[in-house]
């Protein structure tokens, strides 16, 4: 494009976005900590998803100081249901880091922006310039697909050098005078027209300018990256329950070093969890196991449950459930005794909310 047909791009752009865009929360501030919260939890989440998440979240940890300080039992607990626990973690590891280095407020600097955890080149770009008008342009997968169709770029976009090129290209389309509208404004695009499967072209304020569409390219850009290859993972999982309904749930376990396919520790997101074991051959083998490990009676009543299945990045899990009553529930240190309806009180994971979920029907 060139400079009389960039600029009338980026005023068609802002114009629509300023009259269509999404009234998301965190749209209606310009505080640094609620627009890093928002993009934080809208890594791997849809939005739709991440809002009610986001409301409770502000409501609970409404500033830098009260996230820094809370129990990260209480952070996780929050988080409970989003996945990425990860992301939890570094959150309160960044608000931590801002209240002992930043006075607590969300620093300023790209360079001390992008030092934080779980904080890279996107993240830093989107709250430097929608909270502090910071000309950094944002590249994320919606953009890269909106500015791969307006230039025709073929291959893999997630490849080095062309996700350099792409970042060069999206610095140089970047409106300076509106860089936190302009961010937002080419990701609600990518979002909600310029999408990955039958995008709306005839609703697309800069379709004119789309060398993709010219070429008839549009649904070829960008080119299907090669997926990897689903493992099958298979977990057997006790719940032990006294009369009382009461059941045991195991702390945090630490994360082995090798991280394999079937690895417990990474599969529960290292929260509380149900006695679980991998079950590579039999499960009943691996339940015989269990009953071993936690020393139960071998006359306890065991109740087989739906198998349960659960997907984690290329994993594909089969949980084998099993009901186990007792009259005292084992005793681990550092495990805790809770009633199996009020699970979601700790924090715990996904794959052990489905587990519990089959236990209570």
């Amino acid at each position: 494009m060139n400079g009389t047909q960039l600029r009338e791009f980026r005023k068609q752009l802002l114009t629509w976005f300023r009259e269509f865009q999404r009234p998301l929360p965190w749209r209606k501030s310009r505080d640094p900590y609620r627009i890093w919260i928002s993009e934080i939890m809208l890594q791997q989440t849809r939005v739709a998803a991440a809002i009610p998440y986001y409301e409770r979240f502000l409501e609970r940890f409404p500033d830098v100081q009260a996230l820094a300080e809370a129990p990260q039992e209480e952070v996780l607990r929050m988080w409970s249901g989003l996945g990425y626990y990860s992301r939890a973690r570094n959150l309160q590891k960044a608000a931590q880091q801002m209240v002992a280095l930043h006075k607590g407020e969300f620093p300023h600097t790209w360079e001390a922006a992008s030092s934080l955890p779980g904080i890279g080149d996107y993240t830093a770009a989107a709250i430097l310039s929608i909270a502090f008008g910071e000309k950094d342009a944002v590249l994320d997968g919606n953009v890269a697909r909106v500015l791969a169709r307006l230039e025709a770029v073929r291959g893999d976009l997630r490849e080095t050098k062309r996700w350099r090129e792409l970042q060069k290209t999206a610095e140089k389309v970047l409106d300076p005078t509106a860089p936190g509208d302009w961010n937002q404004a080419m990701m609600e695009l990518g979002a909600m027209v310029c999408t990955p499967r039958s995008p709306q072209c005839l609703l697309c304020p800069v379709s004119r300018f789309c060398k993709a569409r010219k070429l008839g390219l549009v649904e070829r850009i960008p080119e299907k990256r090669a997926k990897r290859t689903a493992v099958e993972v298979t977990l057997v999982a006790a719940i032990f329950m006294n009369a009382r309904g009461e059941t045991l749930l195991l702390p945090p376990p630490s994360m082995a070093r090798k991280r394999d396919a079937d690895d417990v520790p990474s599969l529960v997101s290292r929260m509380w969890h149900f006695p679980t074991l991998s079950a590579a051959k039999d499960p009943l083998i691996a339940l015989r196991e269990l009953i071993r490990i936690f020393k139960i009676a071998g006359k306890a009543p065991m109740h087989a449950l739906c198998k349960v299945r659960h997907t984690v990045t290329y994993r594909k899990v089969s949980i084998f459930p099993f009901r186990i009553l007792v009259r005292k529930l084992p005793g681990v240190q550092g495990s805790q005794t809770i009633p199996l309806h009020a699970i979601s009180s700790c924090p715990v994971s996904n794959l052990t909310r489905k587990i519990a979920q089959a236990a209570l029907e």
